[in-house]
């Protein structure tokens, strides 16, 4: 890492911001025919990845054994020896065991938060240094390798209550390293798509990644069913072989991408500097991107807000179900497995209506559909599963669409060769925010004592960030 001395360049030397009226027109972008198997490849990348997001962080790994009675005290854990306490009553909510897991469920939240601060400070340099030197690439794959090293890492959580930590930084890495990674991949969209094709490449990319999902649930299940051949998997083993099995998929099915995808070229509008003096180069493109693209500016703020309730879904939902809903182990990775399904086919359904219709749209509709359904589950949770089903399947219906169009949309609206920059920001100002939903979440379980009155706090997050996004005006040619 280089000081100012190193590099032989004063403060006086940061290169202004290249942010003109012309670089502006992502409308300008050639609209030459990419070839299938780079656009194929560059979207397995969301395949390759999917597990970590599905099985590790959402339906299996966290929910099912990091936030579980594996991590509690031995005579705490025996409150529930015969399953019997459902964590949505009133009057089970208020036993010692499932305080216990209350308290899990609200401690893995502020580790999700402290990830996202290291993202915070990372991912917009990171990414503007990748612009600048054309190595976008290289950090994907570079981020991607670790992201598989940290899952082959949580083989050695052991269930006991000393390894809660362990885990949960483990899992909290894995965010950041996939964020990094997602960073640049995000960027990269530009060069698989033209202007025409790019809500559709978009939507390919996550479809692809809800159905991995779905295929690696069903793995797990099967594993499940046939005894995992006869393995003694007591003390966590089952689910630590899935993480060293979620690794091994990472890695098989980052190979395309690796090989396919070319390298992204370097940005020859300004030297490269050093690493602390990027952060000088980082505010000045915010604020010539306020002076100059107020809508990409703004858009940026409110899809911070709004990301972060979607991340809110996806980092709880699974929790909500197995502690809050009383789900068995098979129950939690069949819902996963319907909420990828219907999730992968309204992503990629979607990315044709927002080449149609408009990235905006999609939005809107997408995050109106989610709030309801957030409110359906927890108003009418003491109904039991049936609930928790109806609304989760209605909400994976929204997520997906909502998380493509976003990224289409500001695909758009970027300014030409600032891609990983402003998608650096894009991860950045979601960091940002990032405190949202882990601080309501915990927040509203620490005030009421159960772990479902955090569904309230997550609905919060994206109501704002729909209030906030329809205050944006977009410029005509930028909401198509």
């Amino acid at each position: 890492m280089n000081s100012p001395e190193q590099d032989g360049r004063s403060d006086r030397d940061v290169p202004e911001p290249i942010l003109s009226t012309a670089a502006l027109d992502t409308r300008g972008l050639d609209d030459t025919r990419v070839p299938r198997r780079q656009v194929v490849s560059w979207a397995l990348w969301d395949w390759a990845t999917q597990p970590f997001n599905s099985v590790i962080l959402t339906f299996v790994f966290v929910s099912l054994y990091l936030v579980s009675d594996s991590f509690l005290p031995a005579e705490v854990a025996a409150q529930n020896a015969d399953g019997s306490l459902v964590c949505s009553r009133t009057a089970d909510a208020a036993t010692q065991y499932c305080q216990g897991l209350s308290n899990l469920a609200e401690w893995y939240g502020w580790v999700t938060f402290a990830a996202g601060i290291l993202i915070l400070l990372l991912a917009p340099v990171l990414g503007q240094r990748a612009d600048a030197r054309g190595n976008k690439k290289r950090w994907v794959v570079g981020a991607t390798a670790v992201l598989a090293l940290l899952q082959f890492g949580l083989f050695f959580v052991y269930a006991e209550p000393a390894y809660f930590w362990l885990g949960a930084i483990l899992v909290a890495l894995g965010s950041v390293t996939s964020e990094i990674a997602g960073v640049n991949y995000n960027a990269m969209l530009v060069q698989v798509s033209t202007p025409r094709t790019i809500g559709r490449v978009s939507g390919l990319g996550w479809g692809l990644g809800y159905i991995g999902g779905i295929l690696a649930l069903v793995l797990v299940v099967v594993l499940n069913a046939v005894g995992w051949f006869g393995l003694d998997v007591s003390g966590g083993f089952a689910y630590r072989l899935i993480a060293v099995g979620a690794a091994v998929w990472t890695v098989v099915f980052a190979l395309p991408f690796v090989f396919n995808v070319p390298e992204a070229p370097a940005r020859d509008d300004r030297p490269a500097v050093g690493f602390f003096r990027s952060y000088v180069v980082l505010v000045k493109d915010i604020v010539a991107l306020f002076k100059v693209h107020r809508s990409t500016f703004w858009f940026l703020i409110a899809s911070a807000v709004y990301r972060d309730g979607l991340a809110g879904v996806f980092a709880f939902g699974g929790v909500l179900a197995a502690v809050s809903f009383g789900f068995t182990s098979n129950e939690v990775i069949l819902f996963g497995i319907a909420l990828n399904l219907v999730a992968g086919v309204s992503t990629i359904l979607a990315g044709m209506l927002d080449d149609r219709f408009g990235a905006r749209a999609v939005i809107v509709t997408a995050l109106s559909i989610l709030i309801a359904s957030a409110l359906f589950v927890f108003l009418f949770r003491e109904e039991g599963k049936a609930v928790f089903w109806v609304g989760g399947i209605i909400l994976s219906a929204a997520v997906g669409p909502a998380q493509a169009s976003s990224r289409a949309l500001l695909a758009r609206v970027t300014p030409e060769n600032m891609q990983g920059e402003i998608f650096g920001l894009y991860a950045t100002t979601g960091r940002v925010m990032s405190f949202l939903s882990p601080l309501l979440w915990s927040a509203f379980i620490a005030a009421f004592g159960a772990t479902h009155f955090g569904i309230l706090g997550i609905t919060i997050v994206l109501a704002v960030g729909l209030v906030l996004l329809l205050l944006v005006k977009l410029p005509k040619h930028e909401r198509v």
